[in-house]
């Protein structure tokens, strides 16, 4: 028992701010109960290989405050004098859906009152360079939709562009087009430059060398064999072999077990919760049909959809970590969490 301890124990150390503010971090309780849902002899080696991983793929505050601090002086983006640079542009809060665009907003808005005595409202009184600052992309949609619609409204006819994240997926390059078709059809001149810290590959062509979950077989499980033999489409599978260049894996052989276990947990979760939909996929929502997006990315501040449903999904299913849909609650203790700290 105590190797087991010691991973649970260091996957809460890595997980410890998760939603601090909601009360969501996964303690070892919580840990010990969520990982007891899978057969017993598959247990430890999840705890392995999830030791691992989140190593690489949790962002906590602390990352993500670090990652602000860098952005704040990167001299390709605001030149040998980062106050002037921010001072000029204009922070765009568009987000059409959760709060992880404010959030990040009033992190780095601690930033800039530290070293530049500014606020965020007040940057970008006459502004023809903006930013759109949030914590990671995954199939590029919200963004998308986001400045495709601002682009078409609000944004003067000639403009720069700075979309900043943590992290980001290959395949969101598909609808990131919507963004220059968007500019296309207004007639404006607009840039758009992408920043990103990491970039995870999880495109179909390049699925061998992936950084999310693609399995490379279909369980011998009754539930999965139907799941798939229902699709339209039979999935694409990987070659075994790889665990992706950033390394977010140990051994191909552990990230076969995830990749397994999760997916044959992901179809008893689809029939076991009513309440998903038809795009919350097994290993993830994806609105193409596949067993599911597969990052394994989650941030402090909440665990995206598109990462498999054993991270996420509850009742009856019991969640290492719980997704807040209620952004406007979750956002307000952000917030009170925030103004009590010292900077």
């Amino acid at each position: 028992m105590a190797e087991r301890d010691d991973l649970i124990a260091s996957i809460a150390a890595t997980t410890a701010d998760y939603r601090e503010a909601d009360g969501e971090a996964p303690t070892p309780e919580r840990i010990e109960r969520w990982v007891g849902q899978f057969d017993a002899a598959v247990q430890l080696p999840i705890l392995r290989e999830m030791d691992h991983a989140l190593k690489q793929t949790y962002f906590s505050c602390a990352n993500t405050r670090s990652f602000l601090a860098g952005l704040f002086k990167t001299e390709k983006l605001v030149g040998e004098d980062p106050c002037a640079f921010w001072r000029s542009v204009k922070f765009l809060d568009i987000q059409g859906g959760g709060a992880s665009q404010k959030e990040m907003l009033a992190l780095f808005g601690a930033v800039l009152e530290k070293e530049c005595d500014l606020k965020i409202e007040d940057c970008g009184a006459d502004p023809d360079t903006f930013i759109y600052l949030d914590d990671a992309i995954f199939s590029g949609g919200r963004v998308s939709s986001d400045l495709a619609g601002w682009i078409t409204q609000h944004a003067p006819n000639k403009a720069t562009i700075h979309v900043i994240v943590i992290a980001t997926h290959q395949s969101s390059y598909y609808n990131r087009n919507r963004v220059g078709e968007a500019i296309k059809a207004s007639g404006k001149s607009i840039d758009v430059h992408w920043w990103r810290a990491v970039e995870l590959e999880d495109r179909k062509a390049h699925t061998n060398t992936s950084d999310v979950l693609r399995p490379v077989t279909i369980p011998d499980d009754e539930g999965v064999q139907a799941y798939v033999a229902a699709m339209q489409h039979q999935p694409h599978l990987r070659t075994a072999g790889q665990v992706g260049k950033l390394g977010i894996f140990s051994t191909d052989a552990g990230r076969q077990l995830l990749e397994s276990e999760f997916l044959k947990a992901g179809v008893r979760i689809r029939q076991m919760c009513p309440h998903l939909n038809q795009y919350q996929r097994p290993l993830g929502n994806m609105i193409l049909e596949t067993l599911g997006f597969g990052s394994l990315i989650v941030i402090f501040r909440n665990c995206p959809n598109n990462a498999p449903l054993a991270l996420w999904a509850e009742d009856p299913w019991y969640p290492l970590f719980p997704r807040t849909t209620n952004s406007d609650t979750s956002l307000r203790r952000f917030m009170a969490m925030l103004a009590q700290e010292d900077f």
